[in-house]
Protein backbone atom coordinates (compact mmCIF):
# COMPACT_ATOMS: atom_id res chain seq x y z
CA UNK A 1 0.00 0.00 0.00
CA UNK A 2 1.61 3.34 -0.83
CA UNK A 3 1.42 5.97 1.74
CA UNK A 4 -1.36 8.38 0.07
CA UNK A 5 -3.65 5.33 0.72
CA UNK A 6 -2.14 4.26 4.48
CA UNK A 7 -3.25 7.82 4.64
CA UNK A 8 -6.91 7.69 3.36
CA UNK A 9 -7.42 4.27 4.88
CA UNK A 10 -6.81 6.18 8.46
CA UNK A 11 -8.81 8.71 7.95
CA UNK A 12 -11.70 6.35 7.75
CA UNK A 13 -14.16 6.01 10.28
CA UNK A 14 -14.24 1.88 11.52
CA UNK A 15 -16.68 -0.30 10.50
CA UNK A 16 -17.98 -1.73 13.80
CA UNK A 17 -19.14 -5.32 12.97
CA UNK A 18 -23.03 -5.80 12.20
CA UNK A 19 -25.13 -7.49 15.21
CA UNK A 20 -27.50 -10.34 14.81
CA UNK A 21 -30.29 -9.42 17.19
CA UNK A 22 -30.57 -12.67 19.05
CA UNK A 23 -33.89 -14.87 18.12
CA UNK A 24 -36.67 -14.63 21.43
CA UNK A 25 -36.70 -17.64 23.51
CA UNK A 26 -39.69 -19.68 23.52
CA UNK A 27 -41.77 -20.47 26.06
CA UNK A 28 -43.56 -23.67 25.61
CA UNK A 29 -46.43 -24.61 27.49
CA UNK A 30 -48.88 -27.46 27.73
CA UNK A 31 -52.13 -27.73 25.69
CA UNK A 32 -54.75 -28.22 28.69
CA UNK A 33 -58.21 -28.44 28.04
CA UNK A 34 -60.35 -27.92 24.57
CA UNK A 35 -59.17 -25.87 22.16
CA UNK A 36 -61.92 -23.71 22.23
CA UNK A 37 -62.38 -23.72 26.22
CA UNK A 38 -62.93 -19.80 26.94
CA UNK A 39 -60.63 -19.68 30.12
CA UNK A 40 -58.18 -21.52 28.58
CA UNK A 41 -58.43 -18.75 25.24
CA UNK A 42 -58.28 -16.28 28.24
CA UNK A 43 -54.94 -17.40 30.06
CA UNK A 44 -53.00 -17.93 27.03
CA UNK A 45 -54.53 -14.08 25.96
CA UNK A 46 -52.96 -13.30 29.55
CA UNK A 47 -49.45 -15.07 29.00
CA UNK A 48 -48.97 -12.76 25.50
CA UNK A 49 -49.73 -9.44 27.19
CA UNK A 50 -47.90 -10.40 30.20
CA UNK A 51 -44.89 -10.85 27.90
CA UNK A 52 -45.40 -7.56 25.52
CA UNK A 53 -45.29 -5.75 29.14
CA UNK A 54 -42.39 -7.44 30.53
CA UNK A 55 -40.28 -5.99 28.00
CA UNK A 56 -38.20 -8.68 27.19
CA UNK A 57 -38.94 -10.92 23.55
CA UNK A 58 -40.49 -13.96 24.79
CA UNK A 59 -42.10 -16.57 21.89
CA UNK A 60 -44.71 -18.70 22.52
CA UNK A 61 -44.98 -22.42 21.50
CA UNK A 62 -47.92 -25.09 22.57
CA UNK A 63 -46.62 -28.47 23.32
CA UNK A 64 -48.49 -30.29 20.31
CA UNK A 65 -49.78 -32.99 22.48
CA UNK A 66 -51.70 -33.29 25.58
CA UNK A 67 -49.90 -33.58 28.54
CA UNK A 68 -51.65 -34.52 32.22
CA UNK A 69 -50.83 -32.27 35.27
CA UNK A 70 -48.68 -34.56 36.90
CA UNK A 71 -46.26 -35.24 34.70
CA UNK A 72 -45.98 -31.52 33.37
CA UNK A 73 -44.94 -30.41 37.19
CA UNK A 74 -42.98 -33.90 37.52
CA UNK A 75 -41.11 -32.60 34.11
CA UNK A 76 -40.76 -28.43 35.30
CA UNK A 77 -39.80 -29.72 38.59
CA UNK A 78 -36.72 -31.25 36.96
CA UNK A 79 -36.55 -28.91 34.42
CA UNK A 80 -36.64 -31.70 31.88
CA UNK A 81 -39.25 -32.10 28.70
CA UNK A 82 -40.34 -29.25 26.41
CA UNK A 83 -42.11 -27.18 29.13
CA UNK A 84 -40.92 -23.86 30.46
CA UNK A 85 -44.25 -23.16 31.72
CA UNK A 86 -47.74 -24.04 33.12
CA UNK A 87 -51.38 -23.12 34.47
CA UNK A 88 -52.34 -24.70 37.42
CA UNK A 89 -54.45 -24.52 41.11
CA UNK A 90 -51.73 -23.68 43.43
CA UNK A 91 -51.07 -25.83 46.82
CA UNK A 92 -48.36 -26.17 49.28
CA UNK A 93 -46.55 -29.04 47.32
CA UNK A 94 -46.91 -27.07 43.88
CA UNK A 95 -45.34 -24.14 45.89
CA UNK A 96 -42.56 -26.36 47.15
CA UNK A 97 -41.81 -27.98 43.78
CA UNK A 98 -42.26 -24.92 41.20
CA UNK A 99 -41.73 -21.35 41.19
CA UNK A 100 -45.81 -19.61 41.39
CA UNK A 101 -46.73 -16.36 39.63
CA UNK A 102 -49.07 -15.49 42.60
CA UNK A 103 -51.01 -13.27 40.30
CA UNK A 104 -54.63 -15.64 40.57
CA UNK A 105 -55.64 -15.64 36.66
CA UNK A 106 -58.82 -17.08 37.59
CA UNK A 107 -59.51 -14.09 40.26
CA UNK A 108 -60.75 -17.17 42.64
CA UNK A 109 -63.23 -18.78 40.54
CA UNK A 110 -61.30 -22.14 40.65
CA UNK A 111 -63.15 -22.75 43.66
CA UNK A 112 -66.70 -21.51 42.93
CA UNK A 113 -67.64 -25.50 42.02
CA UNK A 114 -70.69 -26.55 39.76
CA UNK A 115 -72.12 -30.22 40.22
CA UNK A 116 -72.10 -32.30 37.18
CA UNK A 117 -74.98 -35.08 37.30
CA UNK A 118 -76.41 -37.64 35.23
CA UNK A 119 -79.50 -35.86 34.01
CA UNK A 120 -81.86 -38.27 35.76
CA UNK A 121 -80.25 -36.81 38.67
CA UNK A 122 -81.19 -33.64 38.83
CA UNK A 123 -84.05 -33.69 41.29
CA UNK A 124 -82.60 -36.04 43.60
CA UNK A 125 -79.40 -33.00 43.57
CA UNK A 126 -82.21 -30.59 44.08
CA UNK A 127 -83.04 -31.68 47.74
CA UNK A 128 -79.75 -31.61 48.59
CA UNK A 129 -78.75 -28.66 51.33
CA UNK A 130 -75.75 -29.76 53.47
CA UNK A 131 -72.15 -31.39 53.25
CA UNK A 132 -74.40 -34.14 55.04
CA UNK A 133 -76.62 -34.78 52.89
CA UNK A 134 -73.95 -34.74 49.89
CA UNK A 135 -71.56 -36.60 51.67
CA UNK A 136 -73.03 -40.04 51.34
CA UNK A 137 -72.40 -39.71 47.50
CA UNK A 138 -69.04 -39.92 45.82
CA UNK A 139 -67.35 -37.19 43.35
CA UNK A 140 -65.32 -38.07 40.35
CA UNK A 141 -61.98 -36.25 40.61
CA UNK A 142 -58.38 -36.76 39.10
CA UNK A 143 -56.32 -38.80 41.35
CA UNK A 144 -53.41 -35.71 41.04
CA UNK A 145 -55.52 -32.97 41.29
CA UNK A 146 -55.38 -31.37 44.56
CA UNK A 147 -58.90 -30.90 44.63
CA UNK A 148 -59.42 -34.57 45.63
CA UNK A 149 -57.56 -34.11 48.78
CA UNK A 150 -59.53 -30.81 49.58
CA UNK A 151 -62.53 -32.90 49.01
CA UNK A 152 -62.24 -35.79 51.04
CA UNK A 153 -60.46 -33.35 53.63
CA UNK A 154 -64.15 -31.77 54.02
CA UNK A 155 -65.62 -35.31 54.58
CA UNK A 156 -66.86 -36.04 51.00
CA UNK A 157 -66.22 -39.42 49.14
CA UNK A 158 -64.10 -39.28 45.78
CA UNK A 159 -63.77 -41.77 43.51
CA UNK A 160 -60.92 -40.68 41.22
CA UNK A 161 -59.26 -41.62 37.25
CA UNK A 162 -55.90 -41.25 35.37
CA UNK A 163 -57.55 -40.06 32.54
CA UNK A 164 -59.73 -36.87 32.57
CA UNK A 165 -62.55 -38.19 29.88
CA UNK A 166 -63.37 -41.43 32.01
CA UNK A 167 -64.31 -39.16 34.73
CA UNK A 168 -67.28 -38.47 32.54
CA UNK A 169 -68.02 -42.44 31.67
CA UNK A 170 -67.67 -42.91 35.16
CA UNK A 171 -70.17 -40.64 35.97
CA UNK A 172 -72.79 -41.67 33.52
CA UNK A 173 -72.52 -45.54 34.43
CA UNK A 174 -72.96 -44.40 37.81
CA UNK A 175 -69.49 -45.40 39.67
CA UNK A 176 -69.29 -41.65 40.63
CA UNK A 177 -72.46 -39.63 41.51
CA UNK A 178 -71.19 -35.89 40.49
CA UNK A 179 -68.27 -34.39 39.19
CA UNK A 180 -67.69 -30.83 40.72
CA UNK A 181 -66.57 -28.69 37.86
CA UNK A 182 -64.84 -24.86 38.56
CA UNK A 183 -67.34 -22.34 37.46
CA UNK A 184 -65.16 -21.42 34.63
CA UNK A 185 -64.74 -25.01 33.35
CA UNK A 186 -68.30 -26.23 33.43
CA UNK A 187 -70.49 -25.04 30.46
CA UNK A 188 -66.80 -26.07 28.30
CA UNK A 189 -67.35 -29.35 29.77
CA UNK A 190 -71.01 -29.63 29.28
CA UNK A 191 -70.52 -28.43 25.61
CA UNK A 192 -67.70 -31.55 24.90
CA UNK A 193 -69.18 -34.44 27.10
CA UNK A 194 -72.34 -33.78 28.04
CA UNK A 195 -74.81 -34.89 25.55
CA UNK A 196 -72.60 -38.10 25.07
CA UNK A 197 -73.08 -39.10 28.28
CA UNK A 198 -76.53 -37.43 29.26
CA UNK A 199 -75.15 -35.39 31.70
CA UNK A 200 -76.48 -31.88 33.22
CA UNK A 201 -75.64 -29.07 36.22
CA UNK A 202 -76.87 -29.88 39.56
CA UNK A 203 -79.62 -26.93 40.09
CA UNK A 204 -79.54 -24.99 42.69
CA UNK A 205 -75.93 -26.00 44.82
CA UNK A 206 -72.67 -24.74 44.58
CA UNK A 207 -69.20 -25.74 47.00
CA UNK A 208 -67.16 -23.00 47.33
CA UNK A 209 -63.36 -23.14 48.65
CA UNK A 210 -60.16 -20.64 48.81
CA UNK A 211 -57.61 -21.56 46.54
CA UNK A 212 -56.17 -19.49 42.89
CA UNK A 213 -54.81 -20.77 39.61
CA UNK A 214 -51.47 -19.64 39.16
CA UNK A 215 -48.82 -19.62 35.61
CA UNK A 216 -45.92 -21.64 37.55
CA UNK A 217 -42.31 -22.20 36.02
CA UNK A 218 -39.56 -24.79 36.51
CA UNK A 219 -37.40 -23.34 40.04
CA UNK A 220 -34.09 -23.23 37.74
CA UNK A 221 -35.73 -20.59 35.85
CA UNK A 222 -36.04 -17.78 38.25
CA UNK A 223 -35.42 -15.17 35.54
CA UNK A 224 -38.30 -15.97 33.53
CA UNK A 225 -40.61 -16.19 36.50
CA UNK A 226 -39.35 -12.21 37.44
CA UNK A 227 -39.69 -11.16 33.86
CA UNK A 228 -43.49 -12.56 33.52
CA UNK A 229 -44.06 -11.81 37.32
CA UNK A 230 -43.11 -8.28 36.18
CA UNK A 231 -45.88 -8.24 33.10
CA UNK A 232 -48.42 -9.71 35.22
CA UNK A 233 -48.07 -6.80 38.10
CA UNK A 234 -48.13 -4.02 35.28
CA UNK A 235 -51.27 -5.42 33.61
CA UNK A 236 -52.72 -5.93 36.98
CA UNK A 237 -51.70 -2.28 38.09
CA UNK A 238 -53.99 -0.64 34.79
CA UNK A 239 -56.65 -2.97 34.88
CA UNK A 240 -55.98 -4.74 31.75
CA UNK A 241 -56.12 -8.27 33.64
CA UNK A 242 -59.47 -8.18 35.17
CA UNK A 243 -61.15 -6.25 31.83
CA UNK A 244 -59.75 -9.07 29.70
CA UNK A 245 -61.07 -11.83 32.51
CA UNK A 246 -64.79 -9.96 32.84
CA UNK A 247 -64.38 -9.96 28.39
CA UNK A 248 -64.05 -13.48 27.98
CA UNK A 249 -65.87 -15.02 31.58
CA UNK A 250 -68.32 -12.54 32.70
CA UNK A 251 -71.06 -13.45 30.11
CA UNK A 252 -71.08 -17.04 30.85
CA UNK A 253 -70.70 -16.81 34.63
CA UNK A 254 -73.99 -14.64 34.81
CA UNK A 255 -75.74 -17.54 33.08
CA UNK A 256 -74.55 -19.90 35.56
CA UNK A 257 -76.73 -17.73 37.94
CA UNK A 258 -74.06 -18.15 41.06
CA UNK A 259 -75.81 -15.88 42.83
CA UNK A 260 -78.95 -17.60 43.23
CA UNK A 261 -77.08 -20.88 44.19
CA UNK A 262 -76.70 -22.43 47.72
CA UNK A 263 -73.42 -22.14 48.78
CA UNK A 264 -71.66 -25.32 50.54
CA UNK A 265 -68.29 -23.64 52.11
CA UNK A 266 -65.71 -26.12 52.40
CA UNK A 267 -62.00 -25.74 53.81
CA UNK A 268 -59.12 -25.55 51.72
CA UNK A 269 -55.83 -27.10 53.79
CA UNK A 270 -53.63 -27.12 50.88
CA UNK A 271 -53.67 -23.45 50.59
CA UNK A 272 -50.44 -21.78 50.88
CA UNK A 273 -49.72 -19.04 53.59
CA UNK A 274 -48.32 -17.15 50.69
CA UNK A 275 -51.39 -17.06 48.83
CA UNK A 276 -52.42 -12.74 48.42
CA UNK A 277 -55.93 -12.95 49.97
CA UNK A 278 -55.68 -9.23 51.00
CA UNK A 279 -55.08 -7.86 47.87
CA UNK A 280 -58.64 -6.77 46.75
CA UNK A 281 -57.64 -5.72 43.41
CA UNK A 282 -56.51 -9.92 42.50
CA UNK A 283 -60.12 -11.43 43.62
CA UNK A 284 -63.67 -11.31 42.01
CA UNK A 285 -67.16 -11.94 43.83
CA UNK A 286 -69.36 -12.84 41.08
CA UNK A 287 -72.63 -12.68 43.20
CA UNK A 288 -72.59 -9.04 42.70
CA UNK A 289 -72.99 -9.19 39.03
CA UNK A 290 -76.51 -10.10 39.36
CA UNK A 291 -78.96 -12.94 37.53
Amino acid sequence: MDRRALLLSLALPAVAPRRVAAAPRTISYPVFGGLEDPFRVYCIEVLKLAIEQCGVPYALQAVPQPVGQGRAIRQLSAGEGPLQLIWSMTSKSRERELLPLRIPLDRGLMGWRLLLVRKSDQQRFARIHSLAELAPLTAGQMYDWPDTEILRANGLQVGTASAYESLFAMLQRGRTDYFPRSALEIEDDLARYGAKHELAIAPGLLLRYPTAFYFFVSPREPRLAEDLGRGLERLVNDGGMRALFLQHMQPLLKQLGLNRRQVLALRNPLLPEATPLRRSELWEEPGRWGS
